[in-house]
């Protein structure tokens, strides 16, 4: 494997932008790519503003700024998908993203890593479909991504002992802890977390207590985030759908059944910060989707 120098991130939302920036910050030339035109602008400004906070901050200079600007670069093109190392953060969807990673196989040479952000689905039922699957990992990042520290880095049966050595590299370049797992269920960190998100639920749904209480509670413990505000921050859906996918690649388990309270909130479009509207409420500030709880 080469030494990386170009990384593209193919997928411009929060997950995708957050993981650009980084990848500028840390050096890399940088592609960012996503079909929709509206997405990558609001994606660019989203990654301008950090910036900006940054400086304004004393974080990093205004030359430092500019640097990571001129390492950017934003397209709707897929041909202009060519790197050393691809990161995919598109929906969780397990026949777009491999037909993703066969158009980008048809475009890029053999030694192109491709890495899945995925939260939940199989490392290897991706690779099952690629030609290729010596070169393919998981490389999943925690929203918001230029904050949160750890990367789990997850390894296919076929996935090539190099490759993941290369991404350990990176993530330590891009200031990230990496671990390394198997390909498993829910990974270590949303394995381990269903119980923070499914007992919370539980308490909510029988009326024990309310969202607001839980939320202070676990924060007053040293939970940086309660439960409720996670889930509205992560997606509804995206956080709903991990749990059925582990809860069913793992035998239907009662004791991680998806709750149907949540399920609910996907059915409604309640889907948190990104609609407006979760467990909490919010408003969209502008169009870069700035978002406040109403109190």
């Amino acid at each position: 494997m080469h030494q990386i120098k170009t990384i593209c991130v193919c997928g411009a939302g929060t997950m995708g932008g957050g993981i650009a920036q980084m990848s500028a910050q840390a050096g890399y030339k940088t592609i960012l790519f996503d079909l929709n035109d509206a997405i990558i602008d609001k994606c660019k400004n989203s990654i301008e503003q950090s910036w900006e906070t940054l400086v304004l901050k004393n974080k990093v200079a205004a030359s430092d700024k500019q640097a990571f600007q001129q390492r950017i670069s934003f397209t709707s093109n897929i041909q202009d998908c060519r790197a050393d190392l691809i990161i995919e953060a598109i929906i969780e969807k397990l026949s777009a993203k491999v037909e993703l990673f066969q158009q980008l196989a048809e475009i890029n040479p053999i030694n192109t890593i491709f890495t899945t952000n995925t939260s939940s689905i199989s490392i290897n039922k991706i690779a099952q479909k690629l030609d290729d699957p010596f070169r393919f990992a998981g490389m999943h990042f925690f929203n918001p991504a230029p904050v949160m520290k750890l990367v789990e880095l997850i390894s296919g049966e076929q996935t090539n002992e190099m490759v993941i050595k290369v991404l350990m590299e990176v993530c330590k370049k891009m200031g990230k802890t990496a671990v390394v797992c198997k390909d498993s269920p829910g990974f270590i960190v949303n394995r381990v977390a269903r119980q923070y998100y499914l007992e919370s639920l539980f308490l909510l749904e029988n009326g024990l207590t309310d969202f607001e209480t839980i939320d202070q509670v676990m924060e007053s413990i040293g939970f940086k985030m309660g439960p409720f505000k996670l889930m509205d921050l992560i997606g509804i859906d995206i956080n709903y759908n991990v749990s059925k996918i582990v809860w069913e690649d793992l035998g239907k388990p009662k004791r991680l059944m998806p709750s149907a309270l949540q399920e609910q909130k996907v059915l409604k479009a309640e889907l948190g910060r990104k609609t407006g509207k979760g467990f909490y409420e919010y408003e969209v500030e502008n169009q870069n989707s700035k978002f406040k709880i109403q109190n």
